[in-house]
């Protein structure tokens, strides 16, 4: 039967990471207010000392490590922002780190993570085809670290919902980026055990949204990785799904899917109305209240996850273009 993390295990990861993340700030939101009739607030996670969330459970996974596999290194495969927060929390640690992630994965965050001294590996085009290279590593005696399906991985997460708890008591609403479940299910956990009125809703991205069919179907399944603006939402949940799926599936109320046109317009909204710089991944909050998918948000917090955008493709967002990076990257293939 799958363990199903508790609070002590959040508290437990919050003291183990005090002084290594930032607590991040939760602004009031009067534009998405407005929009949305309730009473919106972003917790900005995208000021997170690496940009995102992620570094909240990569530091709490390899301050949990033995002296043993301290020594022998950890390794990881990541759609960029586990990575990035993995290589950081490594370096920190004098751990040595090597990431593994697919050709899909845009340079600027292969290049952050290298900033932090990891060691980059690109492999395939896909997860899973990163992963094959990872349990290589890990035949070696290195310790995988995976993006979001482990324990120590999810307590790390679930501590922003203890600030969000603290920040915003009166809580009726939050909104969390839903991919592999590693923050949803930490996140999720967290606010039910607060309040169990407290609803609990999912955004993910309606290409590749891979944790939203598994849960249609009862049971994880493959889900084809494509091309989005919200990058760092793709990938599977994996087969044998040990955490998440059973998380997702107990903590969340409802899945909300947006499209393409729907996230851009929501990193528009947060450039020029918050003055935040978000990537895709990160704005699936604010797409779904933007479009009006979220009925009766009442105190709504929408978790802003990260801001590891390629600023040469933020600029033409903001800008106004409607960019397909399917098209760019079946261009790229083709080239």
């Amino acid at each position: 039967m799958t363990k199903i993390l508790t609070l002590q295990d959040s508290y437990a990861a919050r003291t183990r990471i005090a002084g290594r993340i930032r607590r991040t700030q939760l602004l009031d939101s009067p534009a998405l207010s407005r929009i949305s009739g309730g009473r919106v607030a972003l917790k900005l996670e995208n000021s997170q000392i690496t940009g995102s969330f992620k570094l909240r459970g990569a530091t709490n996974a390899v301050l949990s490590l033995t002296q043993a596999q301290r020594a022998a290194g950890v390794v990881g495969v990541s759609t960029g922002n586990h990575g990035r927060g993995l290589a950081y929390a490594a370096a920190q640690a004098g751990v040595r780190c090597i990431i593994c992630m697919s050709k899909l994965v845009p340079q600027n965050k292969v290049e952050g993570i290298q900033s932090h001294g990891a060691e980059v590996r690109i492999v395939g085009h896909s997860q899973d085809d990163a992963q094959v290279e990872v349990d290589r590593l890990v035949a070696e005696g290195m310790t995988m670290l995976p993006p979001f399906d482990h324990p120590d991985i999810i307590a790390g997460q679930s501590t922003v919902a203890l600030e969000m708890l603290e920040q915003a008591p009166d809580l009726d609403t939050v909104l969390v980026p839903l991919s592999g479940g590693g923050l949803i299910s930490g996140v999720g956990m967290v606010l039910k055990a607060a309040n169990p009125e407290i609803r609990v809703i999912g955004i993910s991205m309606e290409r590749g949204a891979a944790m939203h069919a598994c849960l249609q179907a009862g049971k994880p399944v493959q889900v084809e990785e494509l091309p989005t603006l919200a990058d760092s939402l793709g990938g599977g949940i994996g087969l044998d799904n040990a955490y998440t799926f059973q998380m997702t599936k107990a903590f969340v109320d409802e899945v909300v899917l947006v499209t393409e046109a729907e996230i851009a317009a929501a990193i528009r909204h947060a450039y020029f109305e918050e003055r935040q710089i978000i990537e895709g991944s990160g704005s699936v909050g604010i797409a779904a209240l933007l479009a009006g998918k979220i009925d009766a948000p009442g105190r709504c917090v929408s978790l802003v996850s990260g801001q590891n955008i390629a600023m040469d493709l933020h600029k033409r967002i903001i800008d106004g273009e409607d960019v397909d990076v399917e098209a760019e990257t079946k261009g790229g293939a083709d080239a």
